[in-house]
């Protein structure tokens, strides 16, 4: 199934090329060409991307490589620029959008946000059985959710559940002095949202929501969890009533969350519709009314109108615009 773009694979290249290692080094034995990845359209498999990442875990010689590497896959390379803009006064809402947004374009592990009084923790979680990739591409990730934490905070604490040779020293260099801790209980990147201090690993674990949040920490808890079940099931499925049932709460309940925190549920759903419609027009060759029964139209007709009130451009447009590109 394809799964990564190989818009990624492309940054990939330019950054083992950093490191003196050629592209042809890196593709051999792949199956893959430098002229199959000019194709723009092109996804790779699970097994191709996995090839791939083993052939650099052999040509790269330090083990903060995959780590530097998830650093450099900045907002442009993700397509997020206009996430950023949209969400730079509010770094909770904003940080929410990015791994939202991540959990859809590179869906080889999972990431999960929880909330405590001061910060927002992005967690890993193992969605496919990597075996000895694993740490591998876990560092890519923790390497990309540390770039993009710097956007909301001066710094950070890093957590991994396995173990370093090289030791949390020899890592502060590429962290920006950002503690990291190694063989902890997770992989994942606390985000300090108040103050200037880092944080340590037993602030992270003491924190509670204060009784003056007046219940913000849960609504925006809420809000993450409807996205998430959104993101799930675009399609006929998202219904206020469905999310609820599968969230096991009342859609009364799950109203007065979202609102507390200024949101309603057809708000999110509109966001998450217009992403995910905006990334397949872009970077697919799926047909419009496939897109459009993904994701709970009845028609082309229907999304397109949706689409246009979203944007203020058509589906039709989008995709011409990729074709002159």
């Amino acid at each position: 199934m394809p799964l990564i773009s190989v818009r990624y694979v492309r940054r990939f290249i330019d950054f083992i090329e950093q490191r003196r290692i050629s592209a042809d080094q890196f593709l051999d034995g792949s199956g893959l060409d430098r002229a199959m990845l000019d194709d723009a359209e092109k996804y790779l498999s699970m097994n191709q991307v996995c090839s791939l990442l083993r052939r650099a875990r052999t040509l790269l010689d330090d083990e903060r490589a995959p780590f530097q590497f998830g650093q450099a896959l900045d907002l442009n390379c993700h397509g997020l620029m206009g996430f950023a803009q949209l969400g730079q006064k509010d770094y909770r809402n904003l940080t929410a959008m990015i791994v939202q947004y991540l959990r859809v374009c590179v869906p080889i592990m999972d990431l999960e946000i929880h909330y405590d009084r001061a910060s927002v923790r992005v967690r890993l979680v193992d969605a496919w059985e990597l075996g000895d990739l694993r740490h591998f591409v876990a560092k890519i990730y923790m390497g990309g959710i540390h770039a993009l934490a710097t956007l909301a905070s001066r710094t950070c604490f890093i957590e991994f559940d396995f173990p370093s040779e090289l030791g949390s020293p020899a890592w502060n260099l590429i962290t920006g002095g950002a503690p990291v801790r190694f063989q902890g209980e997770r992989n994942e990147v606390a985000i300090p949202l108040a103050g200037d201090g880092p944080l340590t690993p037993d602030a992270t674990e003491r924190i509670e929501w204060a009784p003056e949040d007046n219940g913000m920490g849960d609504a925006m808890e809420m809000v993450m969890r409807v996205r998430c079940q959104v993101i799930d099931h675009p399609g006929r499925d998202s219904t206020l009533e469905r999310v609820a049932q599968r969230l096991g709460m009342s859609t009364r309940s799950v109203r007065r969350h979202l609102a507390l925190a200024g949101y309603s549920f057809s708000d999110i759903r509109n966001e998450v519709r217009q992403s995910v419609a905006t990334r397949y027009l872009s970077e697919s060759c799926l047909p419009l009314d496939a897109i459009a029964e993904w994701l709970g139209y009845s028609d082309q007709a229907s999304f397109s109108k949706a689409y246009r009130a979203w944007t203020g451009t058509t589906p039709g447009e989008v995709r011409r615009r990729k074709r002159r590109r």
